[in-house]
């Protein structure tokens, strides 16, 4: 690279990546192959449209990329091509959320999303979002003394409220989604019922958290988490959703979601993410992979345990999935999520700040951190290592 400024910052950011230990569970590390594809001469291609629907010429190999993608997905979450479609134009998680609510919910309708204080993510309604300006948040969220989702009170909400779509799957959940309640409650109210996957497709792929395609309307997700793809996002919509016949425009679903994306939010696609996800989908595609979301679940697991050991309040009690929320304040006891996020990453231990439910603090210093396993799995830890890097928290935060 003949830019050596950039190239120095290049470097610097590599070296960080690699002497750190990343908690962060929004994060993972990419294949050499993956970063391959994103560096590729695809960038140069410009492809309004879809695949044999272009307003530009030369598109007969970025076509075969992209059909090729929606192959592999389908594929990877065993999914029919005849009862799902699937964009993967989307250039991340925040505008494929925006594109579904554009394609299905009208202007001042409600999206019922968990609250972001809860758990749930900005694009879910969330009244600094577009999504909360466009469309009017029904939050909901969990149990203030178990701090697991209450699905008897969220139907409750439903009823009461009617919101136009129901939107599950957060970013700071630590436990397994009940998505048949969860159709069960948009089948009484008369919503659509989409999951935001996002943090858990890579468990889905590998088999270790239940998949939502049975019971949704939509699934979206980035492919950068568990997944462990490139910086993108995905949309799958239900050709001819059982539930939703009779529903005016229900069979309409992937032609309206396809209109929302192009040409309602974006231009032409990045074709090499495009690849790269296709490149990450493959990987994902097998038995190492399986493994490897396997140990995931584990040295979260183990991470949450040993923690919990060491006298540290576990959100929820645990986790079921590759992330836990730690409350670090422990009324009063302990420390606020910006401070314990600072002194860690001083020792080399990169998480989040976190706000937990019901949280009393300003989430600009809330009373927890976010941890997730995945990207130091990626790395080759296994549970003993989770059990020092435990250790090594406890001890920090306790000076």
């Amino acid at each position: 690279m003949k830019d050596i400024q950039i190239k120095k910052l290049i470097e610097a950011e590599r070296k960080r990546q690699k002497r750190v230990i990343n908690l962060i569970a929004s994060e993972n590390y990419v294949s050499k192959d993956v970063l391959e594809a994103l560096g590729s001469e695809l960038t140069n291609k410009y492809a309004e449209g879809y695949s044999a629907m272009r307003y530009y010429g030369g598109n007969e190999i970025v076509d075969r990329i992209e059909n090729l993608c929606k192959e592999r997905v389908l594929k990877l979450f065993k999914l029919l091509p005849n009862e799902w479609s699937v964009n993967v134009q989307p250039l991340s998680g925040s505008p494929a959320n925006l594109a579904v609510y554009m394609a299905l919910v009208p202007v001042g309708g409600k999206i019922m999303g968990m609250s972001l204080a809860h758990g749930g993510h900005l694009t879910h309604g969330h009244k600094v979002s577009a999504t909360g300006k466009f469309w009017t948040q029904v939050p909901y969220g969990v149990n203030q003394k178990t701090e697991l989702l209450d699905y008897e009170e969220i139907k409750q909400i439903a009823l009461r409220e009617k919101p136009q779509i129901i939107v599950t799957g957060y970013t700071a959940c630590p436990r397994i989604i009940d998505f048949k309640k969860f159709r069960e409650i948009a089948d009484v109210s008369g919503a659509y019922l989409m999951v935001d996957m996002s943090h858990f497709a890579g468990l889905v792929a590998g088999e270790v958290y239940p998949s939502p395609f049975e019971y949704a309307d939509v699934v979206t997700t980035t492919t950068h988490k568990t997944l462990r793809g490139p910086r993108a996002a995905m949309i799958f919509s239900k050709k001819d959703p059982p539930n939703m016949i009779g529903r005016a425009g229900a069979r309409e679903l992937p032609k309206k979601i396809d209109k929302a994306i192009f040409p309602g939010l974006q231009g032409g696609p990045h074709l090499n993410q495009i690849a790269a996800v296709a490149v990450a989908l493959k990987e994902a595609d097998t038995p190492a992979f399986k493994k490897y979301a396997k140990q995931v679940v584990k040295n979260a697991k183990v991470l949450s345990n040993e923690l919990a050991r060491l006298g540290w309040r576990i959100v929820s009690g645990g986790t079921d999935t590759h992330l836990l929320l730690v409350d670090v304040w422990l009324n009063g006891k302990g420390i606020g999520g910006k401070e314990a996020s600072d002194r860690l990453e001083k020792a080399g231990i990169i998480v989040n700040k976190n706000a937990i439910p019901f949280d009393t603090r300003s989430p600009v210093d809330p009373s927890g951190i976010r941890l997730g396993s995945a990207a130091e799995t990626t790395r080759g830890k296994k549970e003993k290592d989770f059990v020092e890097i435990a250790e090594r928290i406890d001890k920090i935060l306790r000076k």
